[in-house]
């Protein structure tokens, strides 16, 4: 058990720059959160859903984490400040990492049963602040889902996903090898399809303007010579 929470909290060392001792990863609300949900759990699979329902309210308040008691929680998962919302059929896998103000949210059923309504994210997935992953998708393992990002379909396993509604961006196989890139998204590479993108448009924009002083040029009447009788 005590080797088993070293690993842990070394993991949680390993992506985060900010703690400078194993000590000070245990004060980290999403670590709290963690440890609640992992009772909370095993009070649901118990059948014991009112007790498991008083631990995930009691988590919630002291860490500002909601994750509900029947989502399943793989190893060394990080939640990185707070202020996240996990949904009942969730599925996290092994050394998934998220930023603040997550929601791993669900869909209504149409036929108004409860079923599988939240994503499955798979191993080692980087999800950042902001983020919406909505429905009974899978986010394929290794896929990073940008800041802000809202994600509503199926994510192919390496994917890096930007925008609302969220899209694919490529990224260098030199950026996808690495273990664990911060935040969900390299720095640089996803932003500038972007830049080349505003540039073509404003090269665009000139054009048209030139060939609409063009036409406004040929539809003036020349000006006449002399006078009229």
């Amino acid at each position: 058990m005590f080797e088993r929470l070293v690993a842990y909290l070394d993991s949680v060392k390993a992506r985060d720059p900010a703690p400078r001792s194993r000590w000070e990863v245990l004060t980290y609300p999403g670590v709290w959160a963690l440890f609640y949900h992992r009772i909370a759990h095993w009070l649901f699979e118990a059948e014991l859903f009112f007790l498991a329902r008083l631990v995930n309210h009691w988590s919630r308040m002291v860490t500002a984490i909601d994750i509900h008691p029947g989502a399943t929680i793989g190893k060394n998962f990080f939640i990185d400040h707070g202020f996240s919302v996990i949904g009942e059929t969730a599925e996290i896998g092994d050394n998934v990492t998220i930023y603040q103000c997550v929601t791993l949210g669900g869909t209504n059923p149409t036929n108004g049963k409860a079923g599988k309504r939240h994503p499955t994210i798979e191993d080692e997935v980087i999800i950042g602040s902001g983020a919406q992953v909505i429905g009974p998708i899978t986010i394929g393992r290794r896929a990073r889902i940008g800041a802000n990002a809202v994600v509503t379909d199926d994510v192919p396993e390496g994917a890096t996903m930007i925008g609302l509604k969220a899209r694919s961006t490529l990224v260098p196989a030199e950026q996808w090898i690495k273990e664990f890139i911060p935040y969900g998204t390299p720095c640089d590479d996803p932003c500038a399809p972007s830049r080349d993108c505003v540039e073509k448009l404003e090269t665009e924009l000139k054009m048209l303007r030139a060939e609409v002083e063009a036409l406004r040029a040929e539809r003036e009447p020349a000006p006449r010579s002399g006078t009229d009788d």
